[in-house]
C-alpha cells in the first residue's frame, strides 16, 4: 500500500501507476484510499484533469521514502538467502561418524557453500536437539521413530572383523559359534555386550553368546583394539572397510550379516519438526548423501 503511494506520487497519475504495475487504475485508486482511510487524512488533491499531493501527503513522503528503500533491500537480502546457503549450521554426530564421514568432507562441503559455517559437536550423548538449539543430528540406529523429521543419509553393515595378528595366535575362527571360544571386544551398550546376531541370506537368524574382558564406550577406540591384535569386534562398515582392504583387518564372515540390534540399520539424519526443511539443512543432508554415495529412501519419515 505504501508503495502504491510512492508510485502514484512518481508517476503523477492513477493510470500511469497502473500501467506500471500492470493493474486496473481502480486498484490504485482502491489502494489510495485506504491508504488515506487509514491514515486520518488526504495524500492527493483530485480532479478530473490534475493530481498532486496535498502538504500533508509531500510531508508523508518524504518520511516513508527511506523505508521503502529499507524494505526493497531487506526483501532483496531475503531472497539472495533463498538461492545461496548461509548462516551457521549447529549439527550432532557420534565421535566415530563425525570423525570418518563428516570431518574429512568439511573442506569440500565449505567450497559449495562458503557462506555458510558449520559448528559440529561431536558426542556419543543422545543431546536433547531442541533444548541445545541443533538444527541437525546424525543418529545411528535402526528405523526411528517420534516427533522428529528423519531421513536416512546411510545404510550401515556392521563387520566382524580382528587383526591378522590375532588370528595368528588364537584358535581358527571358521564360523560365527567359534567366537565364544575367544575373549570379544565389546562395545558398552547392554545390547552389545552379551550376544551377536548372525544370518545369511535366506536363512534364520540366529545368536551367538560373546564374552571378553574389554569393553569400550567409543567405536574409534574400539577400533584401535581391534588393530592392536586385542581380539574380534563388531564395527560398522564406514568404520573398518578401509582397514579391510588395506589387511590391518580380516572380515571372519563376509558371507554373514551381523548385528547387535537389528539388521536394516543406518545413518539417519534428524532435524526438528517443521512445515519446511531450512536450506542450510537440506544442504547438508544432500551433501552427505553425495559423499557417501549411499541408496537412502525418497521420502522423510517421523523419527526421534
Amino acid at each position: 500500500m505504501l508503495k502504491t503511494v510512492a508510485l502514484v506520487a512518481q508517476q503523477g497519475s492513477f493510470a500511469a501507476a497502473a500501467r506500471v504495475e500492470n493493474v486496473d487504475p481502480s486498484s490504485i485508486s482502491r489502494a489510495v484510499a485506504a491508504a488515506e482511510a487509514r491514515l486520518g487524512f488526504r495524500l492527493f488533491q483530485r480532479t478530473t484533469r490534475t493530481l498532486r499531493m496535498t502538504e500533508e501527503g509531500e510531508t508523508y513522503l518524504r518520511r516513508i521514502e527511506p523505508l521503502l528503500d529499507e524494505l526493497d533491500a531487506a526483501r532483496e537480502i531475503a531472497s539472495r538467502s533463498l538461492r545461496t546457503v548461509s548462516g551457521t549450521l549447529k549439527m550432532t554426530a557420534s565421535v566415530a561418524f563425525a570423525h570418518e564421514c563428516i570431518v574429512p568432507h568439511l573442506r569440500e562441503f565449505h567450497d559449495r557453500h562458503p557462506d555458510l559455517s558449520v559448528e559440529l559437536i561431536p558426542t556419543d550423548a543422545q543431546l536433547d536437539i531442541t533444548a541445545n538449539g541443533i538444527d541437525l543430528a546424525i543418529r545411528l540406529a535402526s528405523r526411528p521413530t517420534g516427533d522428529l523429521i528423519s531421513t536416512r543419509i546411510l545404510a550401515t553393515r556392521y563387520r566382524i572383523c580382528a587383526a591378522p595378528d590375532y588370528l595368528a595366535r588364537h584358535p581358527e575362527i571358521t564360523s560365527p559359534r567359534d567366537l565364544q571360544d575367544h575373549a570379544c571386544l565389546r562395545f558398552a551398550l547392554p545390547e552389545f555386550r552379551t550376544r551377536w546376531r548372525f544370518r545369511k541370506p535366506g536363512e534364520q537368524a540366529f545368536d551367538v553368546p560373546v564374552s571378553g574382558h574389554i569393553i569400550i564406550a567409543n567405536a574409534l577406540s574400539l577400533r584401535r583394539a581391534a588393530l592392536d591384535g586385542n581380539g574380534p569386534v563388531m564395527l560398522a562398515d564406514w568404520l573398518v572397510d578401509r582397514d579391510i582392504t588395506a589387511g590391518r583387518l580380516v572380515d571372519l564372515f563376509p558371507d554373514h550379516e551381523c548385528t547387535a540390534t537389528e539388521f536394516d540399520t543406518g545413518a539417519w539424519a534428524l532435524y526438528p519438526s517443521r512445515s519446511f526443511l531450512p536450506r542450510k539443512v537440506g544442504s547438508m543432508i544432500s551433501f552427505l548423501r553425495d559423499m557417501l554415495r549411499q541408496e537412502t529412501p525418497d521420502d522423510p519419515i517421523r523419527g526421534v
